[in-house]
């Protein structure tokens, strides 16, 4: 199965009470409801844009076999997807309930250079009223589009497409994770091609704004903040944009393996080099034994008797400093595949931050017991 990720090419944060500052180059972006005086209410919201590069966007889904884009649902169950990722910083004053809403742009915008409450103030990119620098182009919805803001502050805010198969929200409780994980896909395939080329009659990729979905409320009981990392955050976890698809082949072709179904189980992890540059996309091959093999009469060891996994096994990736989930089991787009060497699964280190060391781990159902093996499967990925 494959997996990926791109990151932003740019993103930044707008403030209806400061409508022309730029935080194009802040640390976290945010979409946060203040009130800043009981007496006085006069709510107050914030946004934030998110844009990957056309490049990046097209190299990606170029990798994506036409067939499988062109075909099927385009949801998280078809054949392919896009998720868009937010990692939380800090959340403080939810409600029970608290939706974020997440909508394509309708108009270009620049990032700038600003960070949030800089003295002067940075008005070199987009702000609340402005989507370049301040003074220069006004956020002004094309026909199809929408804005949304108040009389209590200036027009501005961004402008965006209401499409509802364009449009994606999350609701969070109050005790759930707060990091945002959002199928986009029918944005992505509105900006691409199967051909990973960009079309001209369909929608311009500006990116996706981020807006919580009860703004300006005059409550002051109601100022739910919600922060998320930057692409200029000094962390692992800036936002990206996850591609999947479903390559899953199970042929094994004339090969005399048989398919394990004995427990205990000896699973080892090959062509597994331990470094990889960023660059590299690997083929990591499953060598699958009993832990006891049946003794048979032959000219070598049982122990050298390799089998296939069962077609429900499944690959992990995990940090292995903070033992979080990169990639998650996924029982469509992380599903291994086999041939008439051994079961298999492809992985692109591109989508992983480097300088950091890598864990694997296997899911299979052999037997009626499903089992996780997590046997010192480690790598790392290293600046090319």
């Amino acid at each position: 199965m494959a997996v990926l990720k791109i990151f932003p090419d740019k993103d930044a944060t707008l403030y209806s009470l400061f409508p022309n500052m730029n935080t194009g180059l802040d640390e976290i972006v945010e979409a946060t409801e203040t009130v800043f005086a009981y007496s006085d209410p006069n709510p107050q919201t914030s946004r934030f844009l998110i844009q990957f590069a056309n490049e990046d966007l097209a190299s990606a889904i170029s990798l994506i076999p036409q067939s499988l884009f062109n075909s099927g649902s385009t949801t998280s169950t078809g054949s392919w997807n896009a998720k868009l990722q937010c990692f939380i910083a800090t959340a403080t004053g939810l409600a029970v309930t608290t939706s974020i809403n997440c909508f394509p742009v309708a108009q270009t915008w620049d990032m700038g250079t600003g960070r949030y409450l800089d003295e002067p103030i940075s008005t070199d990119g987009c702000s609340w009223i402005w989507a370049g620098y301040s003074g220069s182009t006004i956020w002004s919805a094309p026909v199809g589009a929408t804005s949304s803001f108040t009389s209590s502050v200036p027009a501005g805010g961004g402008v965006w497409y209401t499409g509802s198969q364009y449009t994606s929200s999350v609701t969070f409780s109050y005790r759930t994770n707060k990091d945002i994980n959002l199928d986009v896909t029918n944005t992505v395939k509105a900006w691409t091609t199967s051909s990973g080329t960009i079309p001209t009659n369909k929608l311009p990729n500006y990116g996706f704004l981020l807006k919580q979905n009860l703004e300006f409320v005059d409550n002051k009981n109601y100022q739910p903040e919600l922060k998320y990392f930057s692409v200029d955050t000094n962390t692992i976890y800036p936002p990206a944009l996850q591609i999947s698809w479903n390559d899953f082949v199970f042929n094994t072709g004339s090969s005399t393996q048989t398919i394990l179904n004995t427990l205990p189980a000896t699973i080892t992890l090959a062509q597994n080099p331990g470094t990889f540059y960023s660059e590299s996309i690997n083929r990591f091959r499953i060598n699958a034994r009993p832990e006891y093999p049946i003794q048979l009469w032959q000219t070598e060891s049982v122990y050298l008797n390799n089998y296939y996994l069962p077609t429900a096994s499944y690959y992990a990736i995990k940090d292995l400093e903070t033992n979080e989930y990169i990639v998650d089991f996924d029982l469509t787009y992380t599903k291994l595949s086999a041939d008439s060497t051994s079961s298999y699964f492809d992985m692109y280190m591109n989508f992983l931050q480097p300088e950091r060391y890598y864990t694997i781990l296997i899911q299979s159902t052999i037997n009626g017991s499903t089992i996780v093996f997590n046997d010192q499967y480690y790598f790392k990925v290293i600046n090319g």
